[in-house]
């Protein structure tokens, strides 16, 4: 198939999935069209209204002004009812486009809740965003136009040949030996507009996404003195931006002078043919102006029509991104008979667990692991050993290739996704925060918390001293990113989050690497009364957090090479020991 048709069936596929958000509102769709049709007769009638005007003017002296009175008054009631349809028609379309986005944006944002964590670690963030908001946005401004002057432009076409026909069938022969030439323009603009749009929003995701990576990281960017090659990044694809930009607009530009050239073909055509009939004593004068003005009205919606169908494929091509993301496969659903976890003991095992994330790129492989409840497993290895990967497997951000993970005997995959994580307490080497108060963020896993145990919570993680500081205690309120708070105090706050569910499972990963070494030690006592009773993964690179652990687990690319105690380990003079004694070298 070639690549023009390739994009032609796109088309027409996004443009059935439009047409499949917008038939819920199938009402007001046709209460739209009713009310067009009903502006385009009455628009059609009053050039017949001035026409019969106009032959009521015979010569110097002889006009009958009683019956033009009558014919002002008909325009008068016919243009007060044509305000007051186009009123009620542009309300109704409005209600449709902007339900429609709506519907549209919910549905994304409901498909980006349910993506699998491998499609959001593949996919820029910016990107995902400009789909989100501007391609919407976009899509809406086309959507709009194509309700407002599409259907009324249709319909004045069909309506004043008809007329015309009905009138003097061979001036209006004239006209439509000339349409086609409209036809041909339109199909020219459109076929390379949708290409140039689709490269336009393409390449406008592309810096959106590097706007918002480098706003992000500002402090990293100035830190490694990035700002030129950042700049310049930005300035090739701010290049490539405005080339695609200006081929596409140029491509839309061509439809108003093409038009209107096609409109004084029409209009010329009708005034010359028509006073040549007219001298004839074909149609009076009075005709001759109706059919001027019909000539007028037929090839202004070739106009609109060339403009809304570039509109229309900018929007079709925002569109087809949009529905990229919203058709992209969610993470599989929880099985019709999964279970509830309750009251869950911490009994968790991995059987001969096969993962990797990429196809060709080995990872974790035949990986077994028992861990008894209560019991503390500390996971240490060089980076990208598969530490964290082994975190996200438990948690079940991804799934395992091969083999299973049992919680209480129970494959996790046989067990919903809410209840098992909601089992889990996780405190990540990465913060986040909410835009809110101090309180509700740490409310987060426990919405129902009274103040004063969030207090306790606080209290607990050593977080109670700093909040009090703050300008409204726990009701300060503070952005996404944490404003003014330090990493570590950040830390501090999601750790306060765990100690407020206290779940019977516990992850830290690198739970502490954010805070002082004396508020370490704190930390380390609080998380020693935490896990007291409770099974723990712990991960870390500063082994000095985990000699206290039941069982450390020593991986290496991505299989565990030694396993036992502080103590045993250190016996062993493996590879543990390497590592200990590059940290406490003196």
């Amino acid at each position: 198939m070639s690549e023009d048709k390739i994009k032609r069936a796109g088309q027409i596929e996004t443009i059935k999935k439009v047409l499949h958000y917008i038939q819920k509102y199938w009402i007001l769709v046709g209460l739209s069209l009713v009310l067009a049709a009903l502006i385009v007769a009455l628009t059609l009638y009053v050039p017949i209204l001035t026409g019969d005007a106009v032959d009521l003017i015979v010569d110097k002296g002889l006009v009958d002004m009683p019956g033009i009175l009558v014919i002002i008054r008909k325009i008068a009631i016919a243009m007060v009812l044509t305000a007051v349809a186009q009123w009620v028609m542009n309300t109704a379309n409005n209600y449709i486009t902007y339900h429609v986005i709506q519907d549209i944006r919910q549905d994304a944002f409901h498909k980006l809740e349910n993506l699998p964590l491998k499609y959001l670690d593949a996919k820029s963030y910016g990107d995902i965003v400009s789909r989100v908001i501007a391609d919407v946005d976009t899509f809406a401004d086309g959507l709009l136009m194509g309700f407002t002057q599409l259907f009324t432009g249709v319909m004045t076409i069909i309506g004043t040949l008809i007329f015309m026909m009905v009138t003097n069938v061979p001036i209006a022969l004239v006209v439509v030996c000339i349409t086609p030439v409209s036809f041909l323009v339109a199909k020219f603009i459109a076929t390379r507009t949708y290409t140039r749009f689709k490269e336009q929003s393409e390449t406008r995701g592309e810096q959106t996404a590097l706007i918002e990576e480098m706003v992000g990281n500002q402090k990293i960017v100035k830190t490694f003195s990035r700002e030129e090659a950042v700049t310049e990044e930005f300035r090739e694809i701010n290049g490539r931006l405005q080339k695609c930009s200006l081929k596409a607009i140029f491509y839309s530009s061509l439809t108003n002078p093409c038009t209107r050239f096609v409109n004084s073909l029409v209009y010329a055509g009708v005034g010359i043919f028509g006073a040549l009939v007219a001298i004839g004593g074909g149609i009076t004068v009075g005709e001759l102006s109706c059919f001027l003005s019909y000539a007028n009205q037929y090839t202004k919606p070739f106009n609109e029509i060339s403009g809304v169908i570039t509109e229309l494929q900018n929007a079709i091509a925002c569109a087809g991104r949009i529905f990229e993301l919203i058709e992209e496969e969610a993470q599989a659903p929880d099985a019709a008979d999964a279970k509830e976890l309750t009251d869950a003991r911490g009994n968790v095992s991995l059987e001969h667990v096969y993962f990797q994330y990429v196809p060709d790129k080995k990872l974790i492989q035949d990986f077994n692991l028992t861990v008894k409840p209560g019991q503390r497993v500390a996971i240490v290895g060089p980076t990208g050993c598969g530490k964290t990967t082994i975190i996200n497997l438990l948690m079940r951000f991804y799934d395992v290739d091969q083999g299973c993970i049992r919680v209480d005997g129970t494959d996790i995959r046989d067990l919903t996704r809410g209840s098992l994580r909601a089992s889990y307490g996780m405190v990540l080497q990465e913060t986040w925060l909410r835009a809110g108060t101090i309180l509700n963020n740490i409310r987060m896993g426990k919405p129902d918390a009274t103040e004063e145990e969030v207090i306790a919570a606080a209290k607990a993680a050593h977080a109670h001293s700093f909040i009090k500081r703050l300008p409204e205690g726990y009701h300060t309120v503070i952005t996404e990113d944490g404003g003014s708070l330090s990493q570590g105090q950040k830390q501090l706050l999601c750790i306060a989050r765990v100690m407020l569910c206290l779940p019977p499972m516990l992850i830290l990963d690198e739970a502490t690497s954010s805070i002082d070494t004396r508020t370490e030690i704190r930390i380390q006592k609080a998380f020693a009364r935490m896990m007291e009773g409770r099974t723990s993964f712990i991960v870390a690179h500063r082994l000095s957090t985990i000699r206290e652990a039941d069982v450390i687990l020593v991986m290496k690319d991505g299989n565990i090479i030694e396993q036992g105690n502080h103590e045993s380990l250190l016996a062993q003079d493996g590879f543990y020991k390497k590592l200990y004694e590059s940290q406490f070298a003196g």
